[in-house]
């Protein structure tokens, strides 16, 4: 169950004490709501605790969002990432908002995405498994409780979900009604997704004619057309044997799958629901949930929620996570060793990631522990710039590229990208193919809270990863290409 043992993990003995913590706790019963006597961080101050637990009552009457037979279909598909079958692109906004909610900015999301997707999983041979940041993440982590302007000190800005990021009291007072907001949002957002992705829209013919537009239109046009013109040898190919999305669904649907940060425990213990089939407990609020790098905690409240849920989860990977650490924290949350179960996310920095990260997948590797690994190359990247909160290009891909490295060192899978990126022509980061500056931040700076790729720079990273997916999969690349 444990995977093989090791002799000794130092000479205090301090990994067994983990370990014994760990058993000891998912021994212990779980419910829904048990939680609530674990110490917890990131909490939002109600001063109206009545009207927060009417709010909750109400939510756990509503229909769920997702279903449990959704959340083991991604689980499945994530086995095949962990056992190097596959790719996970997980991808979308910082944190979404109520103002920015409506068709156009999710269908420019969704497009972009695909046309990502048919990139990597050309040029990996292998599906792609497609998670959005999306219909879900609303709440967003803080260094400060408070945010001081012009001598006037405040709650910070915590998502849409919780409080409004317009700088005066009445905003940014705690406001549970918003809960339900962020609900009925969620709800319309899967209805569009779903939509978009059973009815015609994601077909195959689509996304490689936006994504021959998105070529043809970029200063590196020639760095990215001799894939270009693979995927449209390969489709010609196709449609010449009578393979087309009118005579095979699978080139006019797609799978997608949303994910959010399970930040606001209040929310998510709402709409955990008893699968019927199963008798498992399922995060309904969305098909994957994560724990952020600021609250894992091995014996605090998110990560008390987050072992007793059967979804897909992700756990984020900074600095400060030992590898006794991290190993903990797997055996509280995947102590059956379920493949598919435990994305781990690193987040380090371009700077860091090749001191810290081979260290983790040692430890992993030692255990026989059957996880995903991404790359997070946003959150360790961020720079300020001319007053902006930026993150540079040349960064982001830099983590990218080491992260490929280091797993191709440690002979392991390099198994997803997780990226913050709209569908939007933002000037949020900075560099990429049309190089945006630092003097340019200013033009179409709209993030509510850290710096977004655009599309643009999303689809060239897409390119970029691309390059690393041939070089670490030679011969599976080497047979697609040559049919």
């Amino acid at each position: 169950m444990y995977g093989a043992a090791i002799p000794i993990w130092g000479t205090d003995g301090g990994r067994w004490r983990s370990r014994e913590r760990a058993l000891g706790a998912t021994m212990t019963k779980w419910s829904p709501n048990s939680w609530r006597a674990k110490p917890i961080q990131q909490v939002p101050a109600y001063p109206d605790l009545a009207a927060l637990k009417n709010t909750e009552a109400q939510l756990a009457s509503f229909p769920p969002l997702v279903f449990a037979g959704e959340a083991r279909k991604l689980k499945k598909q994530l086995a095949t990432v962990a056992a190097g079958d596959a790719f996970l692109l997980q991808g979308g906004d910082c944190a979404e908002s109520f103002a920015e909610h409506g068709a156009d900015n999710i269908r420019d999301f969704f497009r972009v995405f695909l046309q990502m997707a048919v990139v990597l999983t050309f040029a990996g041979a292998q599906p792609v498994v497609k998670v959005g940041r999306v219909a879900g993440q609303f709440a967003k982590p803080r260094s400060t409780d408070n945010e001081t302007k012009d001598g006037v000190t405040l709650p910070s800005y915590r998502g849409d979900i919780i409080n409004g990021i317009e700088f005066d009291a009445k905003s940014r007072i705690p406001d549970p009604a918003r809960q339900e907001m962020a609900y009925r949002q969620s709800a319309a957002t899967l209805n569009l997704l779903r939509a978009f992705a059973q009815g015609g829209y994601a077909s195959l013919e689509n996304v490689h004619r936006w994504m021959l537009g998105f070529v043809a239109d970029s200063p590196q046009a020639e760095k990215y057309e001799a894939l270009a013109n693979r995927i449209t040898e390969t489709m010609d190919f196709m449609k010449a044997v009578g393979i087309t999305s009118e005579t095979n669904f699978a080139l006019r649907e797609t799978d997608f799958y949303t994910s959010h940060e399970a930040l606001l425990l209040g929310y998510e213990e709402a709409l955990t629901r008893v699968d019927s089939t199963s008798g498992d407990w399922y995060a309904t609020s969305g098909h994957m949930i994560w724990i952020g790098d600021r609250t894992r905690q091995a014996d605090h409240a998110h990560v008390e929620y987050c072992r007793g849920i059967k979804n897909p989860l992700g756990l984020k990977c900074g600095p400060s996570l030992t590898p006794d650490g991290l190993l903990e924290l797997i055996d509280l949350l995947n102590p059956e060793n379920e493949p598919g179960r435990l994305t781990l996310i690193a987040r380090f920095g371009a700077d860091k990631v090749g001191e810290h990260l081979p260290k983790l997948i040692r430890a992993v590797e030692r255990e026989g522990r059957k996880v995903v690994w991404s790359c997070d190359p946003m959150h360790g990247n961020t720079i300020t710039l001319n007053s902006y909160k930026t993150r540079p290009f040349d960064r982001i891909l830099k983590e990218v590229q080491t992260f490929f490295e280091v797993h191709q060192g440690e002979g392991t899978h390099p198994g997803g990208i997780h990226i913050e990126m709209t569908g939007k022509n933002v000037t949020e980061c900075t560099g990429g193919a049309r190089a945006i500056t630092a003097e340019e931040l200013h033009d179409r700076y709209h993030t509510h809270c850290d710096p977004r790729l655009n599309a643009d720079q999303a689809i060239e990273l897409a390119f970029l990863v691309s390059d690393l997916l041939k070089k670490s999969h030679p011969v599976q690349h080497k047979q697609a290409v040559n049919g």
